[in-house]
């Protein structure tokens, strides 16, 4: 348990929560006080990760891309809890094709989900809430490297960056902040699963501190974006990618 109480009696959204960064996220901001929401599309993982996350987490199936679904999540954390403090829009979707191998099918999946999906995420939040409240957004160093067979998901990161800048202006006034947490290569369950434990140094050593993220490591930057100890901090991007994107 974190001594830190920042995120005391606040109310948090975390999309793509069931697993990985968001779960790890999920769970710091209850750590630290906050009542949140995880949103995903698997019952099963939610399942589990509420059963982990204990009383203060509520879970809601559906998809960032479903405008129907958004407005379900939206009428569920307005029932229970009237205002909204945080919204982490995390999920997101990336596979790689080279460029001759993109399809049409893959540059929609990425883009309703990384892109379409993170603009209604915010969009149909922001009627619950006000001044304080802290949007941050998952962006990737995908966003500002090249990386062969990823040109799809970095062109959606690339966009999530700049969507950021622009709701700095549009939320000027609100007292509402939007940030940008862009983690580099981490060792979630799935990155885990896929890579497996060659693939997990391979990708470690690509950046100066030689290791893949914990997403516990991630989720301590989001806490620290959901919380008053960056309130002079909107339009921002935190580069939590070991160095990997900036050198």
């Amino acid at each position: 348990m974190h001594a830190m109480t920042r995120l005391n009696g606040k109310t948090a959204v975390v999309t793509g929560g069931a697993t990985g960064i968001g779960r790890a996220a999920a769970k710091r901001f209850i750590e630290e006080g906050a009542f949140v929401f995880i949103f995903g599309r698997r019952q099963d993982a939610l399942d589990a990760a509420v059963a982990d996350l204990g009383p203060n987490a509520r879970a809601v199936k559906g998809s960032v891309s479903d405008l129907a679904d958004l407005d379900r999540l939206y009428a569920a954390v307005k029932s229970e809890r009237g205002t909204l403090d945080i919204v982490f829009a995390n999920a997101g979707a990336g596979s790689q094709l080279a460029l001759g191998q993109i399809t049409v099918e893959h540059i929609d999946e990425i883009f309703d989900t990384n892109v379409k999906g993170s603009i209604f995420t915010v969009q149909k939040a922001l009627p619950l809430m006000g001044e304080g409240g802290s949007i941050i957004l998952t962006g990737s160093s995908a966003g500002t490297t090249g990386s062969p067979a990823m040109s799809a998901y970095s062109a959606s990161k690339a966009a999530v960056r700049n969507l950021a800048r622009t709701w700095a202006e549009d939320l000027k006034g609100t007292g509402i902040r939007v940030n940008v947490l862009s983690p580099g290569p981490t060792a979630t369950e799935l990155a885990v699963a896929a890579l497996g434990e060659e693939g997990v140094k391979a990708f470690g050593a690509l950046n100066p501190l030689k290791r893949m993220a914990d997403p516990a490591e991630i989720g301590a930057v989001a806490a620290f974006l959901a919380s008053q100890d960056s309130s002079f901090m909107t339009a921002s991007e935190v580069a939590a990618d070991g160095g990997l994107a900036q050198i």
